[in-house]
């Protein structure tokens, strides 16, 4: 498909971006497809702004806060005085680490946003934000909203570019995942552990049992894709060979030499002895290499090339994704060997890409990030964007379950969607008119080529400049990719 520079470098910066920022479009204009390619880099993505605590430190943070917490509670009990829900958290130490905690997690999405907002990378940090949403791990419970940034900062933004095994190991021992599908406490039926409690000997105070939710979000999710052969024998092998991997506990010395409370650790008296036969292959006893075999083969399967492919395809180009573009990633993935680096210059280089038709609407995320881009602005606190988001179905750091965030329109584009978005648009733009510039300009420096005659005449017909504004941020250009 041909189709003239102008609007490649729009398609380059709209599509496979985040939106374009004032003199984006002209920068991708001598080389559409190379600007992207040259976004592609060995270290990964970029990291945001701050200086933000660790995983480990987050869930040292958390246990002091449930410390904190049980003490209030007995000391309640024993004074027969009911703790004033209304207290000012600065009398209450309850509250104190609680709001702690959670002023820390909007930070660190509020940085998050920020450099969406500001990058002059955009493809490089949507193809990261691909990735967070498909190793997906959710602030839906508190134990998890407090390693959420850290799980995106460690585990994937480092590899995007790197080998898929390497990015698939890395979300799946991260402590954030391991707690998110509660990984960390399952046991072996025939462990150890198991046998000591059963006997009666001292052992965890709570013996959970075997727990599936990681192997199978790992096979159905992450790798090989829901109908590609796996059974429910496969399932429950894969979650024995997993038992063990935990992270290490606030008093724990035992099996944690030389590691940080709230680390990856692997216990080996609530690993499932004996060999594992998975999807046809018989995977020996190995201790933690077992289960590390078992998810470099997943990562290696034909039908993990497929699924991922149909992802990719479906993020950057259409909801019913073309044949013909998700068999040219799916022939990349396997050439390379899952390197992520080549997957992503394929889908640069592949002509269904660059297909002038919009068929993408854009989720609330990349609905807010790309007005803030076309302001030239980003967002200053966290109470700016939180509530809208959270008003249009994408509460930060908290998709609905491990499949992360539907991506199709019909999730985004319901009338009472888009009514909510006319009033943010409105909002927004008569706070940002002002400094925004021209209206015709900045709609040109927003859509390029993509920018019809109708909306055109629309805005230059406005009767302001925050109305001028609110007409490009609603047209229909701008709200597709």
């Amino acid at each position: 498909m041909s189709i003239d520079r102008d609007l490649s470098a729009s398609i380059a910066v709209t599509r496979f971006g985040l939106g374009a920022k004032p003199g984006e479009i002209a920068a991708a204009r001598g080389d559409p497809a190379g600007y992207l390619r040259a976004q592609i880099r060995p270290a990964g993505a970029d990291q945001p702004d701050g200086a933000f605590e660790s995983a480990a430190q987050r869930i040292a943070d958390l246990r002091q806060f449930q410390a904190i917490r049980r003490e209030a509670r007995q000391a309640q009990v024993q004074s027969g005085v009911p703790i004033d829900p209304k207290a000012d958290a600065k009398d209450d130490p309850v509250k104190q680490a609680r709001n702690l905690i959670r002023d820390d997690t909007g930070e660190e999405f509020l940085a998050r946003m920020r450099l969406a907002a500001t990058t002059d990378a955009g493809f490089r940090e949507r193809w990261a934000l691909f990735w967070f949403n498909h190793f997906t791990v959710s602030a839906v419970k508190l134990q998890t909203a407090v390693v959420v940034g850290p799980f995106e900062r460690e585990a994937i933004r480092p590899r995007v570019f790197d080998r898929f095994e390497n990015l698939l190991v890395a979300s799946t021992m991260h402590p954030a995942m391991l707690l998110y599908l509660d990984q960390a406490q399952s046991v072996g039926p025939d462990s150890r552990v198991a046998g000591m409690g059963r006997a009666g000997a001292q052992g965890p105070k709570r013996l959970n049992g075997l727990n599936e939710n990681l192997a199978r979000e790992v096979m159905e999710l992450h790798t090989l894709g829901v109908g590609s052969g796996y059974t429910q024998a496969d399932v429950t092998e894969f979650a024995r060979a997993l038992t063990g991997w935990s992270i290490v506990g606030p008093n724990e010395h035992p099996y944690a030499a030389g590691k940080t409370p709230g680390e990856f650790v692997f216990r080996p008296g609530f690993h499932e002895p004996g060999a594992r036969r998975i999807l046809g292959k018989t995977y020996a006893e190995g201790g933690i290499e077992q289960a590390h075999a078992v998810l470099t083969d997943l990562a290696r399967h034909p039908a993990t090339a497929r699924h991922i492919a149909v992802k990719l395809a479906r993020h950057f180009v259409a909801d019913d994704p073309p044949p013909a573009l998700t068999a040219r990633l799916e022939a990349s993935f396997n050439a390379s060997g899952g390197r992520l680096d080549a997957l992503a210059a394929t889908l640069i280089d592949s002509p269904e890409a660059w297909d002038p038709r919009q068929r993408k609407f854009k989720t609330p995320y990349e609905f807010l990030v790309s007005g803030y881009r076309a302001a030239g602005l980003a967002p200053g606190e966290l109470k700016q964007v939180a509530p809208v988001l959270t008003g249009l179905g994408q509460k930060p750091f908290s998709a609905p379950s491990p499949k992360g965030w539907d991506e199709t329109a019909g999730d985004w584009a319901a009338p009472d969607g888009i009514v909510k978005r006319m009033s943010w648009s409105e909002a927004f733009a008569q706070a940002t008119a002002p400094v925004a510039g021209q209206p015709l300009e900045l709609a040109r420096n927003t859509l390029g080529a993509r920018l019809s005659p109708a909306v055109a005449t629309a805005i230059a017909h406005a009767e302001s400049r925050p109305e001028a504004f609110s007409i490009l941020l609603m047209s229909p250009e701008f709200q597709r990719r």
